[in-house]
């Protein structure tokens, strides 16, 4: 009988049938914790009263019971709010919450006997008994304490009864106070993600060392054993002073054994917010394995450029673009306008962006930059201080087939913006490039090439006739994880619906960078360049695809070629094995910042190169492809067309009539 009408409790409080689900209440919300704490604190003074009557005869009269309440509650207020008792997650409460409770309710105990003692020596009387008040202290501490600890049993009881739940054996990496109050956090949560099974350190202690009833675990180069060691499928991180190698170290090792692995954020961050806790804990992203200590800049230099400046984005809309629009609306600029021909991506960018800058002045523009006519318009209107062009045509086989879109974007819309930059008198004009600009296999990648030739160019013809001349610069730097068209996002796609993962060569390498790094390059450019620089980046090593597929298979779970199969589909037209920051005629120069050179391209003349970009548009505006890629190539002699259907073009000798 007792069996049944447990199961049944169990049943009505835990969700069956459509009843109370105790484990969806959410957090009680501070003021309520703040009533709660006082209505305990009144309870704790009745008993006190209570108790006092009882035990002796003898109490003083100076003040009514009502009198006294009043003033050991007002007491408690002040120095509940003090100590910000109600501030905490009461399902998480710990050893500090405790204190502070022990330091509210010892404040008000003393707070209490000073004006027992100052009414005494005014008017010769008590208010209180002394042992009247320290009862309470000892009663009401005891409510309050109880409280919590009641909480936290009644959730650890229906954690365990609840259901159907898939828990993973973790283990945290770390054990410092981050570490625990993770553990801590997890091992109460509901939904229960987790079992916390123990604690990973490299320093050596005694084996008998235990954190919240768990053990602390030393760890070697080879962290899986001691995972395994205590019977756990995954490592939680939660430090951050770890360099990229060793983390990628110890991923590399965990993910080679099948242990899952997983990021927790930084305790101090995680607000307010009613998210569960074990939702904050994420499966470890590609991006966080970058095999380089990732590049952090100095937000300063900017300030002057940035400040007070009209600044226009183009291509605002796509991954970089909108990045750099973030990151430069944060400088307070007097205008941002935002330019980009995808008008869904505008309008949603348009939305974030005025949610979180309602002060900024941002002007959203729809225009293709091969328009002159329209952007002539906004430069005559705008008064335009400093232009970041991020508008480009990237994806390497689309441009093959479509050759002259290149053209009208890629070199077109650069020339028409740096014109108009130039005419128009904006102090900086910062283009964003690509490593396949060098000795480009693609028309993408030429037509990159192209529209750098002509703003570098132009830099050097006009810097001779005004020391004063809009200061041209380019940015190079290979794929960036995450943006529109990279690997990542198709890979995680492809994983999402269970493979194939597909690459296209098992040797195909490439560079790899996050988008806000990408950014802060831009950024760092545009405020040190002189003019008619080239900025490369130090992107470390290259990343191999067929690696990068595998760790990405791994992460989410999976057993490569076994739950997710990977496909090889042959190189793509224009491909190639590996792109190159430099080709083998330029020169490097440093800059302040270690991980950023300058690229010494040789500079050509600017009316040449003027000519036969018109000749090249010309082609396109004709829609005569092969003419046109010939033109190009004439142009960059390096250009070799790669498993396309224009390699025809480098074996012919003869020149195509104009």
């Amino acid at each position: 009988m007792g069996y049944k009408v447990n199961k049944v409790l169990r049943n009505i409080l835990s969700g069956t049938d459509n009843a109370l689900d105790l484990r969806n209440i959410k957090y009680l919300p501070r003021w309520a914790v703040y009533l709660i704490d006082l209505s305990l604190v009144a309870i704790s003074t009745l008993f006190t009263v209570l108790l006092i009557i009882d035990l002796t005869p003898n109490y003083y009269t100076v003040l009514s019971f009502y009198d006294k309440a009043f003033i050991v509650i007002a007491v408690h207020i002040f120095y509940f709010y003090i100590f910000k008792t109600y501030a905490g997650i009461i399902r998480y409460s710990s050893n500090i919450d405790a204190l502070k409770l022990l330091l509210a309710t010892m404040s008000s105990f003393f707070t209490l006997l000073v004006i027992n003692y100052i009414t005494f020596f005014v008017i010769g009387k008590k208010i209180f008994l002394v042992g009247g008040l320290f009862i309470n202290l000892c009663i009401s501490f005891s409510l309050l304490f109880l409280f919590r600890l009641g909480v936290k049993q009644i959730y650890e009881y229906f954690k365990l009864v609840s259901r159907d739940e898939d828990i993973l054996n973790a283990v945290i990496l770390g054990a410092d106070e981050n570490a625990i109050s993770i553990a801590g956090a997890l091992d109460i949560e509901i939904p229960r993600r987790f079992k916390i099974v123990g604690f990973l350190t490299n320093e050596k202690h005694n084996k008998s060392i235990r954190l919240l009833d768990k053990p602390v675990i030393n760890y070697s180069s080879e962290i899986h054993k001691a995972v395994q060691s205590v019977n756990a499928e995954a490592v939680i991180l939660s430090e951050n002073n770890f360099t990229a190698e060793e983390k990628f170290n110890f991923v590399k090792d965990c993910l080679e054994n099948d242990i899952k692995v997983f990021n927790a954020p930084i305790v101090s961050t995680w607000g307010e917010d009613t998210q569960p806790i074990a939702n904050k804990v994420k499966s470890l992203q590609i991006e966080d394995l970058l095999e380089r200590e990732p590049i952090r800049l100095n937000p300063e230099n900017k300030i002057e450029q940035l400040t007070g400046k009209t600044i226009l984005v183009t291509g605002g809309a796509g991954s970089i673009g909108s990045e750099i629009v973030r990151q430069v609306a944060q400088y307070n600029p007097k205008k941002l306008i935002i330019l980009d021909q995808a008008e869904t991506p505008l309008h949603t960018l348009s939305l974030e962006v005025n949610a979180k800058f309602p002060e900024l002045d941002c002007k959203f523009i729809i225009c293709d930059v091969g328009n002159l006519k329209r952007l002539e318009l906004m430069f005559q209107n705008q008064n335009i201080d400093v232009v970041y062009h991020a508008a480009a045509y990237k994806h390497v086989p689309l441009m093959e087939e479509n050759p002259h879109e290149a053209v009208f974007v890629n070199i077109q819309g650069t020339k028409n913006l740096a014109d108009l930059s130039l005419k128009y008198k904006a102090s900086h004009f910062v283009m964003v490039s690509t490593d396949k600009a060098v000795n480009p296999s693609n028309v993408m990648g030429a037509s990159k090439r192209a529209a750098e030739m002509y703003v570098q160019s132009l830099y050097h013809s006009k810097i001779k006739e005004d020391p004063n001349t809009t200061k041209f610069i380019t940015t190079r730097f290979g794929n960036v994880l995450g943006s529109n068209g990279s690997v990542v996002p198709l890979f995680k796609k492809q994983i999402e619906k269970g493979g194939p993962v597909t690459i296209t060569h098992p040797d195909i390498i490439r560079y790899f960078m996050t988008i806000p790094e990408a950014c802060q390059l831009v950024l760092e450019a545009g405020a040190m360049g002189k003019g008619g620089e080239i900025f490369i980046f130090d992107m470390g090593e290259p990343v191999k695809i067929m690696d990068l597929a595998i760790k990405m298979i791994k992460l989410a779970g999976y057993d490569p070629n076994k739950n997710i199969k990977v496909k090889i589909t042959g190189l793509r037209p224009g491909e190639k094995l590996y792109e190159e920051l430099l080709n083998d005629e330029c020169k490097t120069l440093p800059t302040h910042h270690k991980k950023i050179m300058i690229g010494q391209e040789v500079v050509r003349d600017h009316e040449l190169i003027k000519e036969k970009i018109e000749k090249i548009i010309s082609s396109a505006n004709s829609l005569k492809a092969e003419k046109m890629v010939k033109k190009l190539k004439i142009l960059i002699p390096e250009f070799k067309s790669n498993n396309s259907l224009f390699e025809s073009l480098d074996n012919k000798e003869e020149v195509i009539s104009e």
